[in-house]
This record gives structure tokens, C-alpha cells and sequence, in this order.
């Protein structure tokens, strides 16, 4: 949908919504005003801890070792990276680039790629507004700026799902019978449970970082780096309990 993204109604941003509906109702039904506005608030606050977005990102990291994930009897055969953003071209004929979470996700592939000699396949569709897919600017940015060659593009994903679904069907096609997935730790759980619902053994690639947790005064202080770091852990959590019941429905 353009102009609309549901990311809009994960919280915290859900919660920035509710407080301004609940400030509007405090003019005309002040109590019911004032408990939605300050429900709302303390959501923000505790989503902009520091503690709380650190843990929230470590319970998400851990779900990867709770999803199911297919066995194959041999080694994989390729690197799988998936895409996250871009950045778009402030020149009418300027090409885009990949975001920052983009570019370590093919920094990590790029080592893979050195330690396994595997070929890399880049997995992304096309977003709105960019002039090309993410799996072409991706290979760009692979073969360019680290040198290392891309396999297979496959350009027509929009989500996690549709990333594991069509590199499963071009990895099929080329004879390639499992893979090494390459991911941030906080997304990895969301793609190992679309790889094992399309029936494709993969194994996990994660970024190797995790972020260290400080106890002191500023852990419990608003910050807005922890709002987006909640942003990214509570996104994949809905995203992935969304998955589990469309899976469920559908069964």
C-alpha cells in the first residue's frame, strides 16, 4: 500500500499515536483522555530505555535457536544475503545505495564468501521510489566496493517470506541444495522459519556483534537510538507471531 506502512502500528509508534488521540479525547472526555495519554507515554519512556531495548533485542536474537530449520545430508552450497534498505539518490541521475543495515549484512557475506568460496546469491525486491531492486544494488555494492562476485539476484521479494521463497526456487534450479543465510541476529529467526515453511535447508549466517548491557543511571533514561532499537525488536516479534497464524490458518 503507498504512503502506508503497518510499521506505523508497531509500537512505540503506536504508542506516539494513541497519546495524541488520547490528549484530543482530554478535551472533551478528560479521564478516559488522560488514562490513554499517559498509558501511552509510559509505553514511549520504557520503550526508550536503554535496558529495555537491549533486552528486547536479546530476546529476539534468541529465537533463532528455537526455530525449526530442515537438516541436509551435505555441505551448503551457496551464501544467502537478504536485504534490509536503501538509500535513495538525492541526484535525479544518481544511482541509490544500500542502507547501513544493508552494508553490514554484505560485509559479513563478503568474509563468508572469502572463507567458503561459496557463490553469493543477494536477495531483494523492488522497494517504492528506488530506481532499481535491492538485489541490484546489492550485487553492485558487493562487486564494486568488496570484490566479490554475485551468482543469482533474485529481485522480485518484498518480505522475508518472499526472500526465503524465491532464492529457494532459483537455488533448487541450480542444483544447490542448502545454504548459508546471512542476516542480522535480531532478523534471523524470521528467516530460518520462512526457509524451513518453504521446505529449504539453510543454516545460520548471523552478524557476529551483540550489544554489551551497561547497568547505570543512563540504562533507565530516555534514549531515541534504544526507541528505534525497541522499534526493530517488537517489529520482528509481531512480524513473526504474524507468520506463526497466517501459517496456522492456512493449514
Amino acid at each position: 500500500m503507498h504512503g502506508f506502512s503497518y510499521s506505523s502500528l508497531i509500537p512505540p509508534n503506536l504508542f506516539i499515536l494513541l497519546a495524541m488521540i488520547g490528549l484530543l479525547l482530554a478535551w472533551r472526555w478528560r479521564r478516559t483522555g488522560l488514562v490513554l495519554g499517559t498509558t501511552a507515554m509510559a509505553g514511549i519512556y520504557l520503550a526508550s530505555m536503554p535496558i529495555v531495548s537491549i533486552l528486547l533485542m536479546r530476546a529476539v536474537d534468541s529465537l533463532a535457536g528455537t526455530v525449526p530449520v530442515l537438516s541436509s545430508p551435505v555441505p551448503a552450497g551457496a551464501i544467502v544475503v537478504l536485504a534490509a534498505e536503501y538509500r535513495h539518490s538525492s541526484r535525479p541521475d544518481g544511482a541509490d545505495i544500500v542502507g547501513p543495515v544493508t552494508l553490514d549484512r554484505l560485509a559479513e557475506a563478503a568474509r563468508e564468501q572469502r572463507r567458503t568460496g561459496l557463490p553469493v546469491l543477494v536477495s531483494g525486491g523492488w522497494l517504492d521510489y528506488a530506481h532499481d531492486s535491492l538485489a541490484d544494488i546489492m550485487a553492485e555494492t558487493l562487486e564494486t566496493d568488496f570484490r566479490v562476485p554475485v551468482k543469482w539476484r533474485e529481485n522480485r521479494s518484498r518480505t522475508t517470506y518472499e526472500d526465503a521463497l524465491y532464492s529457494a526456487e532459483i537455488l533448487r534450479r541450480a542444483g544447490v541444495p542448502s545454504a548459508l543465510v546471512v542476516t542480522d541476529p535480531w532478523h534471523m529467526a524470521r528467516a530460518l522459519w520462512s526457509f524451513y515453511a518453504v521446505g529449504y535447508p539453510v543454516v545460520a549466517a548471523p552478524l557476529p556483534y551483540r550489544q554489551p548491557l551497561h547497568l547505570a543511571l543512563a540504562s533507565f533514561l530516555p534514549q531515541v537510538p534504544a526507541l528505534q532499537g525497541s522499534n526493530i525488536a517488537l517489529h520482528e516479534l509481531i512480524g513473526l507471531a504474524w507468520y506463526e497464524l497466517r501459517s496456522h490458518a492456512n493449514r
